[in-house]
């Protein structure tokens, strides 16, 4: 299979995403923001809708500025306390998608940005693996710089704050980080599963994970054979590979969910 030049530009890719993901997964399952990377995921529409309006025709550049306002947003109202964390979440994630769905539909493109939905990792090119490199090497770095704050802070924000973590700014800063890096992802990926490639390996790794080290040595472990074995399974069975991708994840989960007692125990 590997062949075929497009075959071998999506292993690259998927070699260079789904780590990426895997590593920022591990603080959002640990500081529980699932359902704001969900959140994040679908606001991928209304970045593209503004997009068109605006006449900014590459629709990465308009999600991932759109996305960073979204973030940053969504991450002020939410430590505000006007509301609690899940209804704050839930009102920006269903703003989003209801604005750019009317966008769209109002301007007849909803069609022509349908393949957003469930991605395509097949059709990325080899010069698009170069701005994919430079990003995974720039969250690379951030990730060896800041991950112990990171954590600490998804443990006791109290007790980063008192040993002199600038808590909201770290949690800003990554919640902007994780908004580039999702849309960067979606364009091959898909609006629909990028949250489950975010989610899954570091869930399937912390159901049999002892300490941290475990914990984002397996995360990236799962994320990489989810990635590899999903490009190759679609292959097989010609399927579309960013949900065989996310199922291989499911698989993971649901074989660490069943044997985690004992390898905790």
């Amino acid at each position: 299979m590997f062949t075929h030049e497009f075959m071998r530009n999506a292993l690259w890719a998927l070699l260079m995403i789904t780590p990426l993901l895997g590593l920022l997964g591990t603080v959002v399952v640990e500081s529980k923001l699932a359902f704001f990377s969900d959140a994040l995921g679908h606001s991928a529409l209304t970045g593209i809708a503004l997009g068109t309006l605006l006449g900014i025709t590459d629709t990465t550049l308009s999600m991932v500025l759109f996305a960073l306002g979204f973030a940053y947003l969504l991450n002020r109202i939410r430590r505000s306390g006007v509301a609690s964390n899940d209804t704050v979440i839930s009102v920006f994630s269903s703003t989003a998608i209801a604005l750019g769905l009317a966008i769209l539909s109002r301007s007849g493109s909803f069609n022509k940005f349908s393949g957003y939905l469930i991605g395509d990792i097949l059709t990325i090119s080899s010069k698009d693996l170069l701005p994919l490199a430079l990003l995974s090497v720039c969250v690379l770095i951030y990730w060896l710089l800041f991950y112990n704050d990171l954590l600490l802070i998804s443990v006791s924000p109290l007790m980063a704050a008192a040993k002199g973590t600038r808590v909201k700014s770290m949690q800003t800063a990554f919640m902007l980080i994780l908004a580039v890096v999702v849309m960067v992802a979606i364009r091959w990926v898909g609006i629909l599963v990028i949250n489950s490639l975010l989610i899954l390996p570091a869930a399937a790794a912390r159901n049999v994970s002892r300490n941290s080290k475990s914990l984002i040595l397996l995360s990236l472990i799962f994320a990489l054979c989810s990635g590899v074995g999903g490009l190759m399974f679609s292959y097989w069975l010609n399927t579309a590979t960013g949900p065989t991708v996310t199922l291989c994840g499911a698989v993971l989960f649901f074989a660490t969910f069943l044997i985690r007692g004992r390898v905790k125990g």
